[in-house]
């Protein structure tokens, strides 16, 4: 929008200078109009459209002030509103400010006056138009997210199915092996699979696609652990408390591998075979940020001096995930059974 094709609405009860403003304004380019009083003014405005309002403060009857209150509260998107005053106090103009004016003009004698009111038009057109184009980025930019939400859905979607497939891969091939030791390295790998594919499955489920609710995730990875751990033969019990906890979607892999680990290792080695056992897990804030990992059961120790049992991949997993979080897993022994406990840094 130009001067040239903007249309003012001038309310003032000064006939004379009226006719005086249409005049010098309409010759600098401006369409200007004229109202005679406030409650002729605040008419005009609900019936037409106009670019800008100029009000003049003393009026009789509906002066400047109730003019410009009406109009703001009254007219969706109203138009930028010049307050005229011929009083140079201070308070008179700051209230008009505070009110929704755009801004504000002494009156003086000759084109001085015309000067300012011009300048005071061409401030608020601009104000105009620096809210349309931040309105116009605010908008573009919510379209950007809102796609940007459903591609990352997308992909999480996919990842996980293509993730589901792995596992369904490696579950077959498992099937087929006649070593039980090999067949047992599968399915463990199968687990460890299934702990990234909760994560995944959770984004693409909820409406936060960058964070994952670690309540919701370790409840779900625990339930999975427990059907698969716990038999008539050898039952083990899982106990969980979690927090309100959100991590970005690498650290809950990481955390999840761990648990994973620390959970299986615990139901495989820690109870006899056909011993029940109770392994628990919790997730908590740990001071001001950092949070607090443990995974702890009652079965018969930890002796550091013996060699590894299984292959040794699954305490490499659980250093390499503590690393990538900035932390080391720690065992405590000084007790019955074994505690595992995890602090991740801010």
């Amino acid at each position: 929008m130009t001067e040239r094709n903007c249309r003012v609405l001038y309310v003032d009860d000064d006939e004379g200078l009226r006719r005086l403003v249409a005049r010098a304004l309409t010759r600098r380019g401006y369409q200007v109009e004229t109202a005679a009083s406030g409650e002729e003014g605040f008419a005009r405005v609900q019936a037409e459209s106009f670019d800008l309002v100029a009000l003049d403060h003393y009026m009789p009857g509906q002066g400047g002030f109730a003019t410009l209150e009406l109009i703001v509260s009254e007219i969706p998107n109203p138009p930028p509103i010049v307050y005229v005053t011929g009083s140079e106090e201070t308070r008179v103009a700051v209230a008009a400010l505070k009110a929704g004016a755009a801004d504000y003009v002494v009156k003086t004698v000759g084109e001085d006056f015309f000067d300012l009111l011009e300048n005071a038009f061409e401030g608020a057109l601009d104000q105009v138009q620096l809210r349309r184009r931040n309105q116009e980025a605010e908008e573009a930019l919510r379209a950007s997210n809102h796609r940007l939400e459903a591609l990352l859905r997308e992909v999480n979607h996919r990842v996980a199915n293509s993730l589901q497939l792995v596992s369904a891969f490696v579950q077959m091939q498992a099937s087929y092996l006649p070593d039980e030791t090999a067949r047992a390295a599968l399915q463990d790998t199968q687990r460890r699979i299934e702990a990234i594919i909760q994560v995944h499955r959770r984004l693409y489920t909820s409406g936060e696609v960058e964070t994952v609710d670690m309540q919701d995730y370790l409840a779900a990875l625990v339930r999975e652990l427990e059907d698969t751990w716990s038999t008539p033969q050898a039952p083990r019990r899982l106990q969980l408390e979690v927090e309100p906890i959100r991590l970005q979607t690498d650290r809950a892999v990481s955390l999840g591998v761990i648990v994973n680990e620390l959970i299986s290792n615990a139901c495989k080695y820690a109870y006899e075979p056909a011993e029940p056992g109770e392994v628990r897990i919790g997730l908590s804030r740990a001071g001001d940020a950092d949070l607090l990992l443990t995974v702890e059961d009652d079965g018969r120790g930890l002796d550091e001096a013996a060699p590894p049992q299984g292959t040794g991949l699954g305490g490499r997993l659980i250093k390499a995930m503590a690393k990538s979080l900035g932390s080391n897993v720690v065992y405590e022994t000084d007790r019955q059974g074994v505690r595992a406990s995890l602090r991740v840094p801010a």
